[in-house]
């Protein structure tokens, strides 16, 4: 009876130690930690996404409902209740999820291939090889999403529309599965889940190129320097400054993609239709100046500033622990 029990505990602990390794390895703890901080970081700024969407699918005719980020938040308060600042998030965490994993992954990947490819394992990786993995893991990552952002962002004008036109009467939300539905059949089958997809990646991956490297160069001299920068507080900087240089840098390419999303609903009544993604900005820019390609930043800067902060804390501190596993 001992000798069974014995084997028993053997056999656990065995498959314990298996799922520990398995865990530890580079790639699968990059998912894992890349996955959590996604979803933690998108919960917490959740309002301002969705705020951003609203304020950018606003075109040059619109009556303007909304006015500001937070006069926009205060909105949706008073039109869906709390509610209505997470509208979408569960989609949103559903996206979060896969894509910050395989961006984290990715982006950790291909720096170690850079490095092997200096045939000096001294040399290390410098800012263009974290701008080249940073830009790997913008791209893969879209492709992999993409059509659940898609629908994000129809689902959240959807829903304001129909507000909108129930004067703040709560009505029912379109659905994922509908929506997903209602694009294959009606706007030209499977491919029309990746409309916007080549403005899109023009935005995110220069934009996590820019974040990742500028990140992981501040992280270096923190560490490598003589004053104290182990207070966390010094990464959520780090992680907040990064993403708003890439957030202002890139955002025409992020309000365009938006608008490629969206084109196609109510039969085009949004007023969004472009030819190409040079036509898009030109067109921006003239019809409605040169704010007019930056119409949402704020909200966008509320929104990726902390999102990006807690998710560079999140992912570090669970590499960490699962290293010290």
């Amino acid at each position: 009876m001992q000798e069974e029990a014995r084997n028993q505990s053997e056999v656990a602990e065995d498959s314990y130690s298996r799922i520990k390794r398995l865990i530890k390895r580079d790639l699968n703890a990059s998912l894992i930690a890349g996955g959590i901080a996604g979803a933690v970081s998108r919960t917490v700024v959740s309002p301002f996404e969705r705020a951003k969407i609203l304020l950018q699918l606003q075109g040059p005719e619109s009556q303007k409902a909304y006015r500001g980020m937070f006069s926009t938040i205060w909105k949706m308060y008073l039109d869906e209740g709390w509610r209505g600042w997470f509208r979408g998030n569960t989609l949103n965490c559903v996206r979060i999820i896969p894509y910050s994993a395989v961006q984290f992954a990715v982006f950790e990947e291909v720096k170690v291939v850079l490095k092997k490819m200096n045939f000096n394992e001294k040399i290390g990786v410098d800012g263009a090889d974290r701008l080249v993995a940073g830009s790997a893991g913008g791209i893969v990552s879209v492709a992999v999403t993409y059509p659940l952002d898609l629908v994000r962002a129809r689902i959240t004008v959807q829903t304001a529309s129909l507000n909108l036109l129930n004067k703040g009467k709560m009505v029912k939300p379109p659905g994922v599965w509908e929506t997903l539905r209602d694009v294959v059949a009606k706007e030209g089958g499977f491919s029309a889940l990746y409309r916007g997809i080549v403005p899109t990646t023009l935005g995110v991956a220069p934009y996590v190129a820019i974040n990742f490297a500028l990140y992981e160069k501040l992280r270096d001299m923190m560490k490598y320097s003589s004053q104290d920068y182990s207070n966390p507080g010094w990464k959520l900087a780090a992680g907040a400054f990064s993403s708003f240089v890439g957030g202002v840098l890139i955002y025409p390419l992020d309000l365009l993609r938006k608008r490629y999303q969206v084109a196609s609903m109510a039969g085009g009544e949004l007023g969004f239709q472009y030819r190409s993604v040079t036509h898009a900005l030109i067109t921006i820019f003239q019809k409605e100046g040169f704010f007019g390609a930056y119409k949402g930043l704020t909200a966008n800067l509320y929104k990726i500033v902390p999102s990006m902060a807690v998710s560079w804390l999140c992912y570090d501190s669970l590499r960490e622990a699962i290293a010290a596993w």
